[in-house]
């Protein structure tokens, strides 16, 4: 068996905040690390600094602009392999691989913009339509172990959110999200990794605005990134293993995202 921590982290800038990840590699040791938000072009992406650190092996979908972005980085070989066509504006949303007969798909679902009506909104609409892709596309993948994760941007649970009452009308939280991404959950028979185990009235988030003056003690999170594991893949993960890696939202130049982790053992 081979065991392997699997990361994910939204970054906001792999360039700027290499660093920040050097530092959580040489702490926390893990095999994979899953990036969304890289804000690069492929040939941009700093391969020396990852190398570095231990993590040679990449597969990456960068797009200039300083726009969008995920890559995945390794210790062992991967295999990257075909992504469904998830985002109808050709984004860089997206990259899968496959490693000791897992298959991971790392994810930037579209944020939404700010207002919530897909009418009047396109940005809205367009994340309606990455959900409605993302459940077309799961409910006929499910008998080989797979594993999706990333910054999906909607907070499910009235508790992924500090108040479920003053964030159903505000974007990543809002009915029709909520729903479309469970529907996601149900159609391709995931678990949310997440939220397992944990009792439905404890608050869980993994992003904190930069808005706030001091986000840790005002603490108005939300739980926008997720790991999922469909049936084959959940005799892989340990029990338990899900973890919020609270203390790397703060330091020098964080993301507004902290990394999240599982542990996993591969036949």
């Amino acid at each position: 068996m081979t065991d392997l921590k699997l990361v994910s982290w939204n970054i906001n800038s792999v360039r700027l905040r290499a660093p920040n990840i050097a530092a959580f590699v040489e702490a926390e040791n893990p095999d994979i690390i899953c990036l969304q938000e890289t804000k690069c072009r492929n040939e941009e992406f700093p391969r020396k600094a990852f190398a570095e650190m231990g993590l040679p092996h990449l597969a990456l979908l960068g797009q200039g602009g300083g726009h969008h972005g995920v890559a995945i980085a390794s210790r062992v070989p991967v295999e990257e392999i075909t992504v469904p066509e998830l985002c109808r504006e050709g984004h860089a949303r997206i990259v899968a691989v496959r490693i000791g007969g897992l298959d991971l798909h790392n994810i930037y679902l579209p944020a939404g913009g700010d207002e919530p009506d897909p009418e009047r909104n396109d940005k809205f609409a367009h994340k309606l339509d990455f959900l409605a892709r993302m459940a077309e596309h799961y409910s006929q993948e499910k008998s080989e172990p797979l594993v999706i994760l990333g910054d999906l941007n909607v907070a499910p649970h009235e508790n992924d959110v500090w108040s479920h009452r003053q964030m159903l009308r505000v974007v990543s939280h809002t009915p029709v999200e909520t729903e479309a991404l469970n529907g996601v959950l149900k159609a391709g028979a995931f678990t949310d990794l997440g939220r397992q185990g944990v009792a439905d009235e404890q608050k869980l988030y993994t992003w904190w605005s930069y808005r706030s003056r001091d986000w840790a003690a005002s603490n108005r999170g939300r739980r926008l990134d997720h790991i999922w594991a469909n049936p084959a893949a959940m005799p892989m993960v340990a029990a338990g293993s899900h973890k919020v890696h609270l203390a790397w939202r703060g330091g020098w130049k964080p993301s507004d995202h902290a990394p999240i982790s599982v542990d996993l053992s591969l036949g």
